[in-house]
């Protein structure tokens, strides 16, 4: 039997806190009573609603015992002065105890999907661990580290902003061995001002960089060398590599092809030729692996294995995956759902992977993008050319600040407006036709990641109409 993730003598040491009364957490580390299992742990974090109002929600689903400012009810709880500082403590004392090597990744676009890519190739060569979904900001990093098992060998942790200052502490939490920046690019300009500001807060990642670390930069980016000097006085001891197109970049992107399901990438990794295949299209998807492969390598594996390690990859859902949905009225269309998140680069390269999927009429939902900033009108705009080049037959547009993109579209190109996501469905139900490629994108708040979801079900009753040697109606690709 193994050992417990964690014991209440272990917690309320690291703490300073108080325990109630003995328990061995045997399972992980829970903030949700919804997802809680048997043998977790319930931590009481007061955010959008105070947890301490489901702690004996989360005892009545098998909670092994309960991190608490305050006692509740009659289980077994450890009773701490702050529930988030404990938290972070107790973060600190998991990654203390683990000889993990450990990958810290932030950057404007690209980050949870780099993270999600070492996370499958770091599970193919033992106990690993990353965060769930994209658990990357105050409360989320201390949680991942929390549920860290000793036994880990490499790990994984997301780090991502939204105002300045919190990408530096959380990086000290982590202290990676090996620091990655994505890209830098207009995303939390509302918070920021800048992309100068933006670069500054993402070389952040760095801060707490271990000694003779690795940080690994986006060698095209015009912010590179700002990011490597402010890298260097973090860890004058580190180590610089790279990724992309430019001849010098440690992982040099060779080569990009795909047949509208499935990229094949060549890559050159200080001299060594390799091919990653990814159940994924765009060519922003060869600077994800790059970047992936190239970090894999410094936690001691060849480059090879990563390769191999990480080809077959499919993205989570909402992060451009293609699914094959069959019309209540008979035939099918392609959903790219790619509705998680959007800023102006992730939305043109979203745009641009559109033109390389298979031939069919193409369809353009996208929704606003927000915390751009001042020149949040002229970055919606911006977007007519891409949206135009992807040859779209028509176009629906979600949100006030998509008015401005409207407005920036030629006259002859089907276009259709709505507040909401909610008062578009009705015309783009109507819209839709056997064959068409249809792709969804906005910032999250947005709606169109529910958007997406109405159209799944929409589709779900077509199931019966379907013969049963037919293909499932949602096929990913």
């Amino acid at each position: 039997m193994s050992a417990p993730l964690w014991t209440s003598a272990d917690m309320a040491l690291v703490t300073g806190g108080a325990a109630t009364a003995d328990f061995n957490v045997i399972g992980s580390v829970s903030i949700d009573t919804r997802t809680l299992k048997p043998g977790d742990l319930f931590v009481a974090l007061t955010d959008q609603r105070d947890g301490h109002d489901f702690v004996e929600a989360a005892f009545a689903a098998g909670a092994s015992g309960a991190l608490v400012s305050r006692k509740v009810g009659d289980g077994p709880q450890i009773v701490v002065d702050d529930v988030l500082k404990a938290l972070e403590q107790m973060g600190i004392e998991a990654r203390s105890r683990c000889a993990a090597h450990r990958t810290a990744v932030t950057g404007s676009a690209g980050k949870t999907s780099v993270k999600e890519m070492l996370a499958q190739i770091y599970r193919a060569f033992g106990p690993a661990h990353w965060n769930v979904k994209s658990f990357n900001n105050h409360w989320g990093v201390p949680l991942t580290l929390t549920r860290m098992p000793e036994e880990t060998t490499r790990a994984v942790f997301e780090i991502g902003m939204s105002t300045p200052g919190e990408i530096a502490p959380r990086s000290h939490m982590v202290r990676p061995h090996t620091g990655i920046v994505t890209c830098i690019a207009g995303a939390h300009l509302e918070g920021l001002g800048s992309l100068s500001a933006v670069a500054h807060e993402k070389a952040d990642i760095f801060a707490g960089l271990e000694a003779g670390g690795t940080f690994i930069l986006p060698a095209d980016d015009e912010f590179f060398e700002y990011l490597a000097g402010r890298a260097r006085r973090f860890c004058p001891t580190g180590n610089l590599e790279s990724f992309g197109h430019a001849a010098n970049a440690t992982a040099r992107i060779v080569g990009y092809e795909t047949d509208g399901q499935e990229s094949r990438i060549q890559l050159d990794v200080v001299g060594k030729p390799v091919l990653v295949k990814l159940n994924a299209v765009g060519e922003h998807w060869a600077l994800n692996a790059a970047a992936a492969v190239l970090a894999a390598s410094q936690s001691g594996l060849a480059v090879t294995d990563c390769a191999e390690a990480l080809s077959g990859y499919t993205p989570p859902p909402g992060r451009g995956t293609s699914e094959r949905l069959a019309l209540p009225g008979g035939g099918h269309i392609t959903l790219i759902d790619d509705a998680y998140n959007a800023n102006p680069a992730s939305m043109r390269a979203s745009l641009a992977a559109l033109t390389r999927r298979p031939e069919g009429r193409r369809l353009v939902a996208l929704g606003e993008m927000l915390e751009i900033g001042a020149t949040s009108d002229e970055e919606h705009a911006s977007l007519a050319a891409p949206v135009v080049e992807t040859g779209a037959a028509g176009v629906f547009l979600v949100g006030d600040k998509m008015t401005h993109l409207a407005d920036s579209l030629p006259p002859q190109l089907q276009q259709i407006w709505a507040p909401n996501w909610e008062e578009l469905w009705n015309q783009l139900e109507k819209t839709l036709q056997d064959g068409d490629v249809l792709l969804i994108k906005g910032s999250n708040a947005s709606g169109m990641g529910r958007l997406a979801d109405r159209l799944r079900q929409w589709s779900e009753p077509a199931l019966g109409k379907m013969d049963s040697g037919a293909e499932s109606a949602a096929e990913v690709g």
